[in-house]
């Protein structure tokens, strides 16, 4: 997933609720906000953030700018498995105005090196 590509998806509201939705150009501003804060986390057995890695999946955010992040990890054995949604909570978290932040670790589909980026794969020497 590319910087380009990755918009992250605005949650619908609860029944009954009227919200109004977020600007686009706010949500523009936070997208490339998520975008900086996820590069930050790190696997730590490999030297690639996990943006670039390809594990965040699905980042939703509400008009109230809670934000739900799918992501995974590159072996469901992996020993920061415990830890690692916590980092990205923390990472999100960071961000101004956002109200929360939960951090589902899914394994379907699974993660494998097509996910990763280019720019991940020329730091692995992967080419």
């Amino acid at each position: 997933m590319d910087d380009a590509t990755f918009k992250p998806e605005t949650a619908a509201p609860e029944a009954g609720e009227k919200r109004p939705p977020l600007p686009q150009a706010e949500l523009d501003v936070l997208t490339d906000q998520l975008i900086a804060q996820l590069k930050t986390v790190y696997d730590p057995e490999i030297p690639v953030d996990i943006f670039e890695l390809g594990l965040i999946y699905r980042v939703d955010v509400s008009d109230e700018k809670d934000v739900v992040v799918d992501m995974t990890l590159t072996a469901p054995g992996c020993p920061v498995a415990g830890e690692m949604p916590g980092w990205v909570r923390d990472a999100v978290m960071q961000i101004e105005g956002i109200r929360s932040c939960h951090v589902n670790l899914v394994f379907d589909p699974p993660w494998d090196t097509s996910k990763m980026t280019d720019e991940a794969k020329l730091s692995l020497n992967m080419f």
